[in-house]
C-alpha cells in the first residue's frame, strides 16, 4: 500500500485525494460553477469518530492509505456511473489520506442535479460505493495498539441495494 505525500492533492477535477482539509462551502461553489440548471445540491461530510458503538473514547488516531492513480480512477468510474444513473449535473469527491484525529473531516461527497431526489440518491450511492469499493486502507490507533479496520457487512448491504455486490466484509470472529 502506498500513501501520497502529506501535502499533495491529486487531480483538480471531480476527484481529489489529499492530506489537507477541505472547505465544504468552497467545494459546493466550485461544483455549481454558476450553472443555473442546478436545482439541488446534496453533500455528505464524514468525520473521524473517537469510538465504536459501545466503546466511547477508544480511537485516538486514524491513518488512511491508498494506491495513487488507482484510487482516483476507481472513484472517477463510479462518478460516471452515478451521473448516468441519477442524471446528475455534477459531482465531486474529496478524500483525505494520512494521519487524522477524531473530529477531523475525512471525506466529502457533493452532487448537483436538477431535482432533490436525484441529488440525495446520487450522494448516497457514491458514499455507499466509497465505503466498500474505493481502494483505501484504514488503520486505527486505540489503547490496545494499532489495527487495520475491516470492511463491515452493513456497508456491503448498503451497496447491494444499488445492484452492486461487494463481498468485502470478513465474517465476524
Amino acid at each position: 500500500m502506498a500513501t501520497s505525500a502529506p501535502t499533495t492533492a491529486r487531480g483538480a477535477g471531480r476527484v481529489r485525494i489529499q492530506a489537507a482539509d477541505f472547505d465544504l462551502g468552497a467545494e459546493v461553489t466550485a461544483l455549481r460553477g454558476g450553472e443555473l440548471g442546478v436545482g439541488a445540491v446534496a453533500a455528505f461530510v464524514g468525520t473521524v469518530r473517537d469510538r465504536h458503538p459501545g466503546e466511547p473514547g477508544r480511537v485516538s488516531a486514524l491513518e488512511l492509505e491508498h494506491y495513487p492513480g488507482m484510487t482516483e480512477a476507481a472513484i472517477e468510474a463510479m462518478i460516471d456511473e452515478a451521473m448516468r444513473r441519477f442524471d446528475l449535473l455534477g459531482a465531486r469527491v474529496v478524500h483525505r489520506v494520512g494521519p487524522l484525529a477524531p473530529g477531523d473531516q475525512i471525506v466529502l461527497v457533493v452532487v448537483a442535479s436538477a431535482h432533490r431526489g436525484q441529488a440525495f440518491q446520487g450522494c448516497e450511492f457514491l458514499m455507499d460505493y466509497l465505503k466498500t469499493q474505493a481502494p483505501f486502507w484504514k488503520k486505527e490507533t486505540t489503547p490496545e495498539g494499532a489495527r487495520w479496520v475491516d470492511a463491515r457487512v452493513a456497508d456491503d448491504a448498503a451497496l447491494a441495494r444499488w445492484g452492486i455486490e461487494a463481498g468485502n466484509a470478513l465474517p465476524q470472529r
